[in-house]
């Protein structure tokens, strides 16, 4: 049968020959084209398969070839690129003409600010020049006495205002708004650039802190992709972003006749330690708009000269003072803001203990703590809304963002143990280092993290141990990071699992001292998400085979929630902070939790008035009398070439909280005291460990600590190797005068010793032992002889008693095992016995030569 072909198909045919034909250009119809765009939405690189198939079911696209079709789909994958690489290169663009006219106003401001210093050296030039000329005592009296009479002639003349009246609050507000402007823009304050932070387009923007100012002050320059207002509103609700606010309260609103409105603010902070009292402020805050566009929100503390209340500090705070400060918001082309943060405050640093003074009187910390962060949150929250953060457990950003402020919070309150929540310390002998508080105010107990399914309630509260450390020469980065990734050297997981056991009505004993007792099990991290710079994350832990009691057969897994902050070193930061609560497999931003954790906040460098017993890397110090000013404080000189780093010291907060139950709160706060002082001493031992020792490179893994000294072993190491073998150990460069303990530390082959126990345990390695055990000096006293020998074993049995009897052996090529269970090969192993001074054999040494990982 002939088929009948109308014109109307053979056109179409014809049309579809010249699409067809590869050396030509394919013009397609807008049908075929939205045919093929719907296709790429949903799969931009289609398969072959892919290909044919929607060749076969679509009609509109039968009569092309499906090479064209491939062609078509890498040319819009390329193009896509384009565009996306576009919009990139447009965005740096307004980034970088945006910060280019910071720099260039700030380049301005130093060149005002260098002229007034011009100024000022002249006119003290002149001032020196003409008291020379005129020295005369009754000169200078009359000169002082002026000026005294002038200075106290202006403050009486300076009415008192009233803030009852809003042309009185109003005239405050325009006050403050001149005062911040100055600060952003001007040269109110001395400004410095803040070290480390270097300006761009994906930096967080131009830091300076005051110096020599009133108070301390921070001052950050940056960009965002927010628009002024919603920068205005978050700026605002400090507490979602200021975790060491407490609370704010707008007392009254008054609005102004220029659009703006003025805020009459409440506002409590809390204490960063248990050795300080919590800081509250009475401020006016006054919002407004320039003739420019921009926004700007100036705030400044209301004194009772200024009509402000006369009201004391409520219970367990000092009134601080806000010096006029704020944020100016500036919209930029193209969309986004450009913001200048100031903050000024005066935080009373001589109501606390000396050796706690540079956490009030830095304007680093300042900058660290609250005018960075303010940035910061912005940057974040801008970045969620580009959907540019990626969050673990298909979980919202905006809950996890929620959750890791719930736990600051949380561990906020456990370390100030606030009245009005509460709280009640629990009676002591008075000379208790372990501070303990209880609330009983909720009368509840949460089993949240035990089982989803298994919630009950049981009269009773939450308790609180904390205590608090001053350590030297330790990194906060290095300590916290330690805890968290080895918490079986400091955690009891029987007492973790405490609030689970009391309430299944278990048995529970006292749990041991030390913490790697084996009832840990498995810790598995998980992380769910870090902020944009990398200075925080939010992970869960997962506690796998643990036991509920040591006499009990109860085991399970425990999850807990864990907030990690400043444990990247290139991350600038206030603290180093480790804050974790369990919960169970629920994340919503409404789960109960009742954090507990770490805090390690740095010193600043002093090169005076260190205490007494400064050579010691810890010492656990009393809230009630240790640290009073100037009870323990003398000078002392620090040589001038010394590295920073033997300098540095830092307070460590240390707060976990246990729930109990009405009949068993005695007992618990027994454990709890126990606990917390064994994980003092944990972490006592830890901080030994990691802390530079004198005699080896800053930044080197400290040696244990103990008798015989670290020096005195390398000695006794290189000389019994002498006496047995007759040659020596290493070659040691006279010239250099290095000492032995730092030869043997950089050794590339293995070196370590083991005790003389029935099943001997290593007690030290240098750094190459470490690396081949992949352990830490911490860790490294818990790995025994037997547990990383495999094949060798046998071997070293057979020549055991040949290096008891001739001192050493030497050992053919064999395999090890690390702390990892990873094999390790080594070409040759040495074993001799090293004696002390008595000729006593003290330990074993071992020597791995050319090791490797198979």
């Amino acid at each position: 049968m002939e088929m009948v072909v109308s014109g109307k198909e053979t056109q179409k045919g014809r049309q579809a020959e010249m699409m067809m034909d590869s050396g030509k250009y394919v013009r397609y119809t807008p049908e075929q084209l939205e045919a093929l765009e719907r296709v790429y939405s949903e799969c931009p690189k289609p398969s072959s398969l892919r290909r044919q198939q929607l060749i076969r079911e679509g009609t509109i696209l039968s009569n092309i070839e499906p090479k064209q079709i491939k062609i078509w789909f890498q040319n819009r994958r390329c193009r896509e690129k384009q565009r996306k690489e576009s919009f990139r290169l447009q965005t740096v663009n307004r980034k970088l003409s945006a910060m280019n006219k910071l720099l260039m106003e700030e380049n301005d401001r130093l060149r005002k600010q260098v002229s007034e210093l011009v100024y000022q050296n002249g006119y003290m030039r002149q001032q020196v020049h003409n008291a020379s000329v005129t020295r005369t005592n009754t000169s200078c009296e009359s000169v002082i006495t002026s000026g005294q009479y002038k200075h106290q002639q202006s403050l009486t003349a300076q009415p008192q205002r009233d803030t009852n009246n809003p042309t009185s609050l109003l005239a405050i507000a325009e006050e403050t708004l001149a005062e911040f402007l100055s600060k952003a823009t001007g040269t109110a304050v001395n400004w410095v650039q803040m070290v480390g932070m270097k300006p761009g387009p994906d930096s967080i923007g131009i830091v300076a802190v005051s110096h020599n100012s009133v108070g301390v002050a921070a001052r950050v320059c940056g960009l965002v992709s927010l628009e002024p207002t919603r920068v205005a509103d978050i700026l605002k609700d400090r507490p979602s972003w200021y975790r060491d606010c407490r609370s704010l309260d707008v007392l009254s609103v008054v609005p102004t006749g220029n659009g703006g409105n003025i805020e009459l603010i409440y506002m409590q902070t809390y204490a960063p330690t248990t050795l300080a009292v919590a800081r509250d402020f009475w401020t006016l805050r006054y919002t407004t708009a320039l003739e420019d566009g921009s926004h700007v929100v100036s705030e400044r503390s209301l004194t009772p000269a200024d009509g402000g209340p006369a009201r004391p500090p409520a219970p367990s705070f000092v009134r601080g003072q806000v010096l006029p400060s704020g944020f100016l918001i500036r919209p930029c082309e193209g969309g986004g803001s450009m913001i200048h943060i100031v903050d000024h405050i005066d935080l009373d640093a001589s109501s606390v203990p000396e050796v706690l003074r540079p956490l009030y009187e830095s304007p680093k910390l300042l900058a660290q703590k609250m005018t960075i962060s303010a940035l910061r949150n912005l940057r974040q929250i801008s970045s969620e809304a580009g959907g540019d953060v990626h969050c673990g457990g298909n979980q919202q950003p905006s809950v996890l963002r929620i959750l890791m402020q719930r736990l600051s919070r949380g561990f906020n309150d456990a370390v100030n143990n606030f009245a009005d929540d509460g709280w009640s310390l629990l009676g002591s002998n008075g000379i208790d280092d372990v501070t303990v508080a209880i609330d009983s105010s909720s009368n509840r107990i949460l089993g949240s993290h035990v089982n989803s399914s298994e919630m009950f309630s049981t009269p009773g509260g939450v308790l609180c141990a904390k205590a608090s450390m001053l350590l030297q020469n330790v990194p906060p980065a290095t300590l916290v990071r330690f805890l968290r990734e080895h918490r079986s050297e400091w955690a009891d997981s029987a007492v973790d699992a405490y609030s689970a056991v009391s309430s299944r009505g278990c048995t529970y004993s006292i749990p041991s001292v030390r913490a790697n007792s084996g009832i840990l099990g498995h810790q598995a991290i998980l992380p769910l998400v870090h902020t944009i710079e990398c200075e925080e994350s939010l992970e869960v832990v997962k506690l796998e085979g643990f036991c509920f009691n040591q006499n009990a057969n109860l085991s399970g897994d425990m999850t807990l929630l864990q907030l990690c902050s400043g444990i990247d070193e290139n991350a600038i930061g206030a603290c180093a902070q480790l804050v974790f609560a369990p919960i169970d497999e629920s994340f919503t931003d409404n789960i109960p939790l009742r954090p507990s954790g770490f805090r390690v906040i740095p010193l600043e460098p002093k090169s005076v008035e260190y205490l007494e017993d400064s050579s010691a890397p810890s010492r656990t110090l009393d809230l009630a009398s240790t640290l009073e000013t100037g009870s323990s404080a003398a000078a002392y000189s620090i040589n001038e070439t010394a590295s920073a780093a033997y300098n540095l010291r830092s307070v460590l907060t240390i707060a976990f909280q246990f729930t109990y139950e009405n009949h068993l709160r005695d007992d618990v706060a027994v454990m709890a005291r126990q606990y917390v002082r064994s994980v003092v001493g944990s972490v006592q031992r830890v901080a030994m460990a990691i802390s530079p020792t004198p005699g080896l490179p800053i930044g080197s893994k400290n040696l244990p600590p103990g008798s015989p000294e670290a020096h005195t072993l390398a000695q006794w190491i290189f000389r019994s190797y002498r006496a047995q073998t007759g040659v020596e150990l290493l070659q040691i460069n006279s010239q250099a005068n290095d000492p032995l303990l730092k030869v043997l530390w950089h050794c590339s082959d293995a070196i370590m010793c083991c005790s003389l126990k029935a099943s001997p345990v290593f007690t030290f390695s240098n750094q190459a032992g470490l690396d081949m055990l992949e352990t830490t000096l911490v860790a490294l006293q818990d790995i025994t002889l037997e547990a990383i020998l495999d094949d060798s074993r046998k071997l070293l049995c057979l020549e055991f008693p040949k290096i008891m009897q001739q001192g050493f052996a030497h050992l053919p090529t064999g395999i090890c095992l690390s702390s990892m269970g990873r094999p390790v090969s080594y070409e040759q192993a040495v074993a001799w016995k090293v004696l002390n001074e008595h000729g006593s054999t003290h330990c074993l040494a071992f020597m791995f030569v050319n090791w490797s990982f198979v």
